[in-house]
């Protein structure tokens, strides 16, 4: 069975995507963040909890505190990048349940009344968006380098507040010279599927 999807929009969205490491100078507009967002805020999360939070680091002084806090190999990259976002996980999504959760507002307090309980499904569930905000990026025609190499502390203090949690650093931009590592392999289906 073939999939619905056009085999180019498949390459753009995953075959031919890759995590870019230069970037060209060309800014990264409002607008095209707009799109990005309008499209992957449809992607599903569990209460439609919807907890990822974006970071829009613009200034340049914000990104030079930014690149202080990345991983040495990341410095150079993120000091680059036409546009930085910054993904976080709000852990007091469950205020917004009422409004997103309409058909059961009484989840906000039935499930997700103790904090502890609540930073592991935004955890979860931001992650699971910044996957498709990465996505979004490539259907923009842009490239994303999504990294984890920071001072996950110092971003949240220096950025956020006891209320997020950061889960990663964005690099977006049209790609640069050398833009690509070698891609690495990947598992085969019987290697990751199981039918029982």
């Amino acid at each position: 069975m073939s999939l619905v999807l056009d085999p180019a929009a498949q390459d753009l969205l995953f075959r031919e995507a890759r995590t870019a490491n230069t970037f060209t100078d060309e800014p990264v507009t409002e607008e095209q963040v707009q799109a990005i967002y309008d499209l992957v805020k449809y992607g599903p999360t569990a209460f439609n909890q919807s907890p990822l939070r974006i970071t829009l680091v613009r200034s340049p002084e914000a990104r030079e505190r930014l690149v202080a806090l990345m991983a040495e190999g990341n410095q150079p990259k993120t000091a680059a990048a036409p546009l930085v976002a910054i993904l976080s996980a709000d852990n007091e999504f469950h205020e917004e349940l009422p409004a997103l959760f309409p058909h059961f507002p009484q989840a906000k307090d039935a499930f997700f009344s103790e904090r502890a309980v609540r930073e592991s499904a935004a955890a979860m569930n931001a992650t699971l968006q910044a996957a498709y905000f990465i996505i979004g990026v490539r259907a923009a025609g842009l490239a994303a380098g999504p990294m984890t190499g920071l001072d996950f502390e110092g971003v949240r203090k220096e950025f956020l507040d006891d209320d997020h949690t950061p889960l990663m650093v964005v690099n977006i931009g049209k790609p640069g010279p050398d833009a690509w590592f070698p891609r690495s392999p990947r598992l085969s289906y019987e290697d990751v599927v199981t039918t029982v």
